[in-house]
């Protein structure tokens, strides 16, 4: 089965990869990384103009509709240019505060217009208190507690992480209820999605890089990218992406859990794949967190975990979760 993008679903796509090659992505990962949110803050709106955040939003609070494939588009763009911020919280913070006509009122048109971000504790599946992704930065903060959901008052002290601009907070389980039943499930389903079409586009970024650097990059008088070896390493990479891609776009259309599961699986292990090839064919350069490269690989291995390890998503796969 082939799955294609109609014209407006490609447009749409145009539209925000010219959005993102146009912010100088490295500067804005860079300064987020430091606590600096004002030009995240920046391009944060003019990603919500562009209908971003609305992709998980009814109509009725000014969303698109629950938009999966045009989710999976725009999140591989926001991979690609390695955006920081709660995105995959965003989404799935808007999954869980959808379902109340009270609490969509009330929460969901700020986080489509992008006047505020959400977040959420990323073990919320399982009822615990792990970190949230950015509380410090967002303004809506959803904690999970055995009650159900809380709106958190705060974060605690920033925790560092691989990927410098995942910025880890402890959210109090504290604050007012929200939720005693929220739809827990269904936020994780669109939370794995959005993810696995993130370290999609990551993997196509570092892939893309690698092979404009083995072009460049000469011993023994030759570009290393003639290299029998070279080149195989970078077609298993290449295989891997592309075959990552129609699960992806299929689990958007189906939107079942083994579908998502396996699509997060394949998309986070390609893009980790395709982060260990070119941190080998860098050199050691590669390793240098100023060169801008580094950017993308510590993205790659921190999304390999987030919503769900490899052994939980296989574990989907497999009917045993």
């Amino acid at each position: 089965m082939r799955f294609l993008l109609d014209t407006e679903q490609r447009d749409f796509a145009d539209a925000v990869r010219g959005l993102l090659a146009a912010a100088d992505t490295p500067t804005v990962v860079r300064d987020w990384s430091r606590g600096e949110h004002a030009s995240g803050r920046a391009l944060w709106g003019r990603l919500a103009e562009a209908g971003v955040f609305g992709l998980a939003v009814p109509e009725e609070y000014g969303g698109a509709g629950y938009r999966p494939v045009e989710l999976a588009v725009a999140f591989m763009e926001l991979g690609r240019y390695a955006v920081p911020g709660p995105l995959v919280e965003t989404v799935a913070a808007a999954v869980l505060l959808g379902e109340g006509p009270d609490l969509a009122k009330r929460f969901l048109p700020e986080i489509v217009s992008g006047g505020a971000m959400a977040t959420v504790t990323m073990s919320f599946a399982r009822h615990g208190y792990g970190p949230a992704l950015d509380g410090d930065a967002a303004q809506v903060r959803l904690a999970a507690t055995p009650e159900g959901l809380r709106l958190s008052p705060g974060a605690g002290a920033v925790r560092r992480s691989l990927d410098p601009a995942r910025r880890l907070t402890p959210l109090p389980p504290v604050g007012e209820l929200v939720g005693a039943e929220p739809p827990w499930g269904r936020a994780l389903l669109w939370a794995r999605l959005a993810t696995a079409a993130q370290a999609l586009g990551v993997g196509v970024a570092l892939l893309e890089r690698t092979v404009e650097y083995v072009r460049q990059r000469t011993q023994f008088g030759v570009p290393i990218g003639s290299f029998q070896a070279v080149g195989h390493r970078l077609a298993d990479v290449r295989i891997a992406l592309d075959f990552a891609r129609p699960l992806v776009f299929g689990a958007a259309v189906t939107m079942s859990p083994a579908d998502v599961a396996a699509a997060k699986l394949s998309a986070c292990e390609a893009g980790y794949a395709a982060a260990r090839a070119a941190l080998q064919l860098h050199g050691a350069i590669g390793y240098t967190a100023e060169y801008d490269l580094s950017l993308w690989l510590t993205k790659a291995r921190a999304l390999r975990g987030a919503w769900g390890t490899p052994e939980e998503c296989r574990g989907v796969v497999l009917g045993r979760r």
